[in-house]
């Protein structure tokens, strides 16, 4: 299985908010995260990168 780490992107700065991410629900600027283990995250923002190589979602908030 494939797991990604979730880093929010506010001000130039990196800040991790989730590990091991297996999926992604995006509705307009809202992004929803649910983990491997079932636990859910809810965020504002839009999806910068996704990068499989590095394992993470870079998100820039708003």
């Amino acid at each position: 299985m494939c797991e990604l780490d979730v880093i929010l992107l506010e001000d130039n700065t990196r800040q991790l908010v989730m590990e091991s991410v297996t999926k992604v629900l995006v509705d307009e600027d809202t992004i929803e995260l649910i983990g491997i283990l079932g636990d859910r995250k809810t965020l504002k923002g839009s999806i910068k990168i996704i990068d499989f190589s590095k394992g993470e979602i870079v998100i820039h908030s708003k």
